[in-house]
């Protein structure tokens, strides 16, 4: 990744969070063909001060082959996006642009034996199901054949953190008056994902005087009054 201002990184230990909090992202590795990528949930974990990344694959996934122990896989986080038009900025030329957050995370990939299947299973569920507001569930209430044979389809693997890269690129570098014009702009968007994008962002410079504030709820965003930035 390359960053593109320094004030854009987000430091290791909030990428991290970062990318546990999302849950989801896209494993890439190149074999002779040139680059493979799936789409995976994952766990992170740390062991003896190492950060290791778990994901699955279907047992037939060209990617299964390739994590052979000293071949580098790389994972991308994504986050919200936004696009910003140039005629949204206060001040004149100014280029349209596109805010997003992401995070990148790779090392070398080994493959676990098929003994780890269910545990890396019950790992992956216990994180998901955590986010539902519901009783969670688990692999103990699956019919045991079914879920034996479904465990048995996939390949477990380990990718060993050596290189974590992030950045949330929410035009930290703009003025007051061209920031704020910004997060007023995203904060009346339809896409939530722009309001998270805002909320965001007024929290990086909570001291300006915004527009109103979107509070997202269950039903949608709703105006929630004027916001009075600080003298």
């Amino acid at each position: 990744m390359h960053i593109l201002r320094p004030q854009f990184r987000i430091e290791d230990d909030r990428a991290l969070a970062f990318a546990a909090a999302r849950g989801f992202g896209a494993i890439v590795a190149a074999d002779a063909r040139g680059p493979r990528a799936s789409h995976v949930p994952f766990v992170i974990e740390r062991r003896d001060d190492r950060v290791i990344v778990q994901i699955h694959l279907t047992a037939r996934n060209p990617l299964v082959e390739l994590a052979d122990g000293s071949r580098r896989f790389l994972l991308i986080v994504s986050g919200d996006d936004a696009y910003i038009s140039n005629d949204w900025y206060v001040s004149r030329d100014n280029v349209s642009t596109w805010l997003y957050e992401a995070v990148h995370l790779s090392g070398v990939a080994h493959l676990r034996g098929c003994e780890d299947n269910r545990g890396h299973g019950d790992a992956l569920l216990a994180v998901s199901e955590a986010r539902l507001p519901k009783q969670p569930w688990d692999l103990a209430q699956m019919e045991p054949g079914k879920r034996e044979a479904m465990l048995a389809g996939i390949r477990v693997i380990d990718l060993v953190v050596d290189e974590i890269e992030g950045q949330s690129k929410l035009n930290q570098h703009k003025s007051d008056a061209d920031y704020i014009a910004l997060v007023n702009r995203l904060a009346r968007a339809e896409e939530t994902a722009s309001h998270r994008l805002a909320e965001k962002m007024r929290a990086l410079r909570p001291e300006l005087a915004y527009d109103e504030e979107i509070v997202i709820g269950a039903t949608g965003a709703h105006r929630a009054g004027p916001i009075t930035g600080s003298e």
